[in-house]
């Protein structure tokens, strides 16, 4: 088979794609329904030619994308690809290994564990944790938890691997009231039961109240695993992790930090204080493909105890050629899956170590810009301390809020989605993406501005 044509084919249309994307409308133009039908039709019985197929899909899928590699796409916390990731990521599929075996792809393993070293690096983490690399961050919370559910119900002496859950003492989960949902999701994986998670008061931008987490410790035993936050997904606001760690270390518990997006704050020179104290924790999950800015499917789960990681999640086979120290499926729940780490990587490196101090730093600049012009429109309010680079914001009452998005949606200019935030509608605005400009910015807040005259009229 020739793949040429089909590759050249896919090549141009890529590269089209990318040289329109910062004028094209930020939203997508058909939805989801309109998408299904304007594809449906009977599957041919005939072969077709590669590059045909290559060129339809384009044409077909054009009207149903978001342009999240613009510079004004700010909805939910979606980073863009850096050039030099997404070139990377272009030949990890071409190269097509399985990354899951040191034996079965050397490269692709190498690759992860030289862009791990630097990671912890630049996080400034134990320098002996080990590191997964996953879809996600919400994959990445179910390695750390599964990691921490080993540690806690061994130091208990059960053995959850060889016995299950089934006569063991129950798991005490200590999470945030403002945590992310995909602490839930791990939880109940993991089989711990949400039953078994105790919210902690948490204040007015979503930062756990330490004086509450310390009386809930006290009141109850067992094993127990502690969950902070790195970023809360409406507000951006930072967890006091010194002496919330502290409590938890006082009651013998392992302490996880979701860093979804936030954990890269420590990588930078200004936000870097935003993160102080967050090395003692035992866990840490992040995304690459959010702050780092690398393509799609990209989690890292960080842990301080590599052996908690192996044992929890370790497999062996005489098939599988072991090599000669854990292998890379020994830290995650799939024993096959792509080279994520060539596109790490590689935005690493072409970063450098300064250039990635300075991309939290900037798209914080980039928020607190984005909340200074939002304040100048009339009616608009701006509802948290912007300390990262979330703004969530309103723009009248409830329902000229939620028109507000909708009509910017409609215009293109911009992407922001919604949320509720104490009772309250609200726009979320991230500022995720490594292109974004000050022009970018000025020309969200003018559309803002207009779109919230025209409803006030």
């Amino acid at each position: 088979m020739d793949a040429d044509p089909a590759l050249e084919r896919a090549f141009e249309l890529a590269g089209s794609y990318l040289a329109g994307v910062r004028s094209r409308p930020v939203w997508w133009r058909l939805p989801y329904e309109q998408m299904v039908e304007r594809l449906r039709c009977p599957l041919q019985r005939e072969s077709l030619p590669a590059e045909q197929v290559v060129a339809e899909l384009a044409g077909w899928a054009d009207p149903g994308l978001a342009a999240t590699g613009s510079g004004r796409y700010f909805g939910f916390v979606v980073g863009g690809a850096q050039p030099a990731a997404l070139g990377a990521d272009w030949l990890a599929l071409a190269w097509d290994q399985n990354a899951g075996l040191l034996n079965l792809a050397p490269a692709a393993s190498a690759a992860e564990t030289v862009a791990a070293g630097w990671i912890l690096e630049l996080l400034d983490l134990p320098r002996e944790a080990a590191v997964g690399f996953t879809t996600g961050a919400t994959v990445s919370g179910f390695v750390c938890l599964g990691a921490a559910r080993h540690r806690v119900l061994a130091q208990a002496g059960h053995d959850v691997e060889a016995r299950g859950l089934a006569g063991g003492p129950p798991v005490r989960i200590l999470a945030g009231a403002d945590r992310h949902i995909s602490i839930d999701l791990a939880v109940r994986y993991l089989g711990l039961g949400t039953d078994n998670v105790e919210l902690v008061d948490t204040d007015e931008d979503g930062r756990i109240d330490v004086q509450d987490l310390r009386r809930r410790l006290s009141n109850g035993s067992g094993p127990t695993i502690v969950c902070l936050q790195a970023g809360e997904v409406h507000t951006g606001a930072f967890d006091q992790f010194a002496p919330a760690i502290s409590a938890a270390r006082e009651a013998g518990a392992w302490v996880h930090v979701d860093g979804a997006f936030g954990l890269w704050a420590r990588a930078g020179n200004r936000a870097r204080t935003l993160t102080e104290g967050v090395d003692a924790a035992d866990s840490w999950s992040t995304d690459a493909h959010k702050t780092l800015n690398v393509p799609y499917d990209s989690g890292l789960a960080i842990v301080r105890d590599a052996d908690a990681m192996v044992a929890a999640f370790g497999v062996h086979g005489d098939y599988l050629m072991p090599g000669s120290t854990s292998e890379p499926h020994d830290k995650t729940p799939e024993m096959s899956r792509r080279a994520r780490g060539f596109a790490i990587w590689a935005a690493l490196r072409a970063m450098g170590a300064d250039g990635v101090a300075a991309l939290p730093d900037r798209l914080h600049d980039r928020a607190v810009r984005m909340a200074e012009g939002i304040r100048r429109i009339e009616g608009a309010r701006v509802h948290n301390e912007v300390v990262f680079t979330q703004v969530m914001a309103s723009f009248g009452d409830d329902d000229q809020t939620e028109e507000v998005g909708r009509r910017l949606l409609a215009d293109g200019t911009a992407a922001i989605t919604p949320a509720t935030w104490r009772g309250r509608k609200v726009q979320r605005i991230s500022l995720s993406n490594w292109c974004t400009t000050e022009a970018d910015v000025d020309a969200t807040v003018e559309a803002l501005s207009r779109i919230s005259a025209e409803i006030r009229a």
